[in-house]
């Protein structure tokens, strides 16, 4: 039987308090936590499952350790639950939040206790976890464009070879991908295959579409690189970097990071504070 996958976010403030529910069925305390939907990416999943279980707004940090255990009746199935910090957007208030069958309590309670009240082990194992990365940092998000016409295919300028239809519905999905981390700056090179996958995101969130040759196949060098992306690596504005595959590398060397094979319109998150990196991760759309 194929796994369970679900998403969600251990959720903190200041005290240190994290944010815990109680679901009725179960007679429990956990974390917020639900399936994906069909098609759903675990990142979106676990924003929205966030915003569901506790009326809370966030965007996700590093992540944490999976939980992976058996679940049913009779027929026994493995469930995946992928968990992240998550980092408040706006207010922190739950007592509006309306009680169903699913949830029938939101709850602020101090680290200590937390651990106490948690009912399952592996939910303990997970703050532990979370209380190591507790601090905040800054996600980086690293695309490779989405896909594009061939070159073979192309008989104009390459820089402004452009997307496949299925490189501009990559793009689209990657919209609130990018919207999980926050994404608040757009760094693109200059090829148009490059920010029109970013373009749908800007659009959408009104966030300046910036480009530059630095990151093209064209006009990259390792030290424009470098520049860029230690100017990024100093913000702490969430970020995104769209570049080529041909290109990745020189981006991969001034980050600091072992090589990641992305594949088109997949993206590596590099989480950083203080200029170093504190956690990566890698996903498709």
């Amino acid at each position: 039987m194929p796994e369970i996958i679900a998403a969600g976010a251990v959720v903190a403030r200041k005290g240190p308090q994290v944010v815990l529910i109680h679901r009725p069925k179960y007679d429990d305390w956990s974390f917020p936590k639900g399936k994906l939907d069909p098609g759903e990416n675990v990142v979106t999943a676990a924003v929205r499952e966030v915003a569901e279980e506790t009326g809370l707004d966030v965007r996700l940090g590093p992540p944490l350790p999976d939980q992976t255990y058996d679940v049913g009746n009779g027929t026994v199935r493995t469930k995946r639950v992928h968990y992240w910090a998550g980092r408040l957007v706006g207010d922190d208030d739950v007592s509006t939040y309306q009680p169903n069958d699913e949830v029938d309590a939101v709850a602020w309670v101090d680290l200590d206790k937390a651990h106490r009240q948690l009912t399952y082990d592996h939910d303990r194992h997970t703050l532990d976890a979370f209380t190591g990365l507790r601090k905040r940092s800054t996600p980086l998000v690293l695309v490779r464009h989405a896909e594009a016409t061939s070159r073979k295919g192309w008989h104009g300028d390459d820089r402004e070879r452009p997307l496949t239809p299925g490189g501009l519905l990559e793009s689209d999905q990657l919209v609130p991908v990018l919207a999980a981390y926050g994404v608040r700056r757009i760094n693109s090179s200059s090829s148009r295959r490059c920010w029109t996958t970013l373009a749908p995101y800007a659009h959408t969130t009104d966030v300046d579409l910036g480009v530059t040759d630095d990151l093209s196949e064209e006009g990259a060098s390792e030290a424009g690189v470098t520049e860029v992306v230690h100017r990024l690596l100093a913000s702490k504005t969430p970020a995104v970097l769209c570049t080529h595959r041909p290109v990745l590398p020189l981006v991969l060397d001034a980050l600091g990071v072992p090589d990641a094979q992305l594949a088109p319109a997949e993206m590596l998150v590099v989480h950083h504070r203080n200029g170093q990196i504190v956690a990566t991760e890698q996903h498709s759309v």
